[in-house]
């Protein structure tokens, strides 16, 4: 099951990190994120299919009065449940897809207002019932900029405590002796990066394969290609923060670890993810040529997205592949016998080509209703945007909203 759970934690990753783009980019009142905040928040949906991919984890992770190692304490008649991971990881995990469509629908109604206006068939029918009334009054759209606020909000909180579950209970804890209290908040952070990524090459294909290029202009990809940089330092900066500590503290369980993951049957996919989602981004994104560019950030974010993959398959199948409780290799506080690496049957690979073909497919499903640019978006965008002479040239002048 490793290269299976290394899937969803691929999505969990990627997909379903994508919407906090639109998120933070709308707290900081940013105008040029109008064209690609939809394309961010579409990638909510596909929380759907990390739902139905997570099922099968949840059947494979035993419970803790199995023996199961673990960061939850149970004691007969105590008071943590016997399938604590079980229990909390899965309503957080729904939570955060439910947070996630919801945003997107608020978003998008007064879009889906027009579509139930200007079309006809079943994409009018099903627009009608989602505008669910919009008109476009006051109060209507009050309420529209006070709920997407809330609502990204809380969906960034989720995703970082989504990340902290999934990261302790189906990776840290099956490895023992790993004790790193930064590494949830280093999965976490990886989820920036490669949720950048994901936007950069949507925006990439909307604009040479989609018809989008009046909207999605080389401000876009500057913009995002500067977050991509800063990112891929952090990226770096909490990877070295975890290793240091396990290569310094040179206890017998911490090698083990580390010789697991990263120094050991691994290291060529380790150095892979290293490469492409350190390496590559920082030393050509510096270049300001190559980051003010179309293909430069877009390729650069095949780069991040193909290191994530390997860096998820590193971390996923190496844990996944440590022998259980009873077995002579292992006990409750130290790695004894390294396992080999696991390398992908055809199984695997049918996996790996079947999730991220069907994460493509769920978005382009839901653009068949839902439009990929904000109408909205773009429209109130006009009420800000001015032309002014200054000496003798004529420049834009763009306000900010209240």
């Amino acid at each position: 099951w490793g290269y299976h759970a290394a899937l969803f934690g691929f999505i969990l990753t990627t997909a379903m990190a994508a919407p906090i783009v639109a998120i933070a980019l709308r707290l900081t009142k940013a105008h040029w994120r109008r064209p690609i905040a939809r394309a961010a928040e579409l990638w909510a949906v596909v929380g759907l299919l990390g739902i139905l991919l997570f099922i099968p984890m949840l059947w494979v992770l035993p419970g803790l009065e199995d023996g199961r190692r673990s960061l939850w304490f149970f004691e007969p008649g105590g008071e943590v449940p016997r399938f604590s991971p079980h229990i909390w990881a899965t309503p957080a995990l729904v939570f955060l897809v439910i947070v996630g469509i919801a945003m997107l629908w608020v978003s998008a109604l007064p879009d889906l207002a027009t579509v139930r206006d200007n079309s006809s068939g079943w994409r009018q029918r099903l627009a009608e019932r989602m505008a669910w009334g919009w008109v476009g009054t006051s109060r209507q759209w009050n309420m529209l900029n006070h709920r997407i606020g809330a609502l990204g909000a809380l969906y960034f909180m989720m995703m970082v405590f989504v990340h902290f579950l999934i990261s302790v209970d189906f990776v840290m804890a099956l490895v023992p002796g790993w004790i790193d209290a930064l590494f949830p908040a280093t999965h976490a952070a990886n989820a920036l990066q490669a949720g950048t990524a994901t936007v950069l090459l949507t925006m990439f294909c909307l604009r040479q394969f989609g018809g989008y290029k009046e909207y999605i202009g080389l401000d876009q990809f500057w913009s995002l290609g500067k977050l991509m940089f800063a990112l891929s330092l952090l990226w770096f900066w909490f990877w070295f923060s975890s290793f240091i500590v396990l290569w310094y503290g040179r206890k017998p369980n911490e090698q083990a670890a580390l010789e697991l993951l990263m120094i050991g049957p691994y290291l060529p996919v380790f150095m892979a993810a290293f490469v492409m989602n350190f390496i590559v981004p920082f030393f050509t994104l510096m270049w300001n040529p190559l980051r003010k560019s179309i293909w430069g950030p877009a390729l650069i974010a095949v780069s991040v997205l193909i290191g994530t993959l390997f860096d998820r398959i590193r971390l996923y199948v190496a844990t996944y592949s440590v022998p259980g409780i009873g077995d002579p290799a292992v006990d409750k506080h130290e790695l004894h016998e390294i396992p080999e690496a696991i390398l992908p049957g055809l199984a695997d690979v049918f996996v790996v080509v079947g999730a991220i073909s069907g994460c493509i497919l769920v978005f382009l499903l839901v653009t068949r209703l839902i439009p990929v640019v904000s109408i909205w978006e773009q429209r109130e965008l006009l009420l800000y945007r001015i032309h002014k002479p200054f000496h003798r040239t004529e420049v834009m002048v763009l306000g900010k909203p209240d």
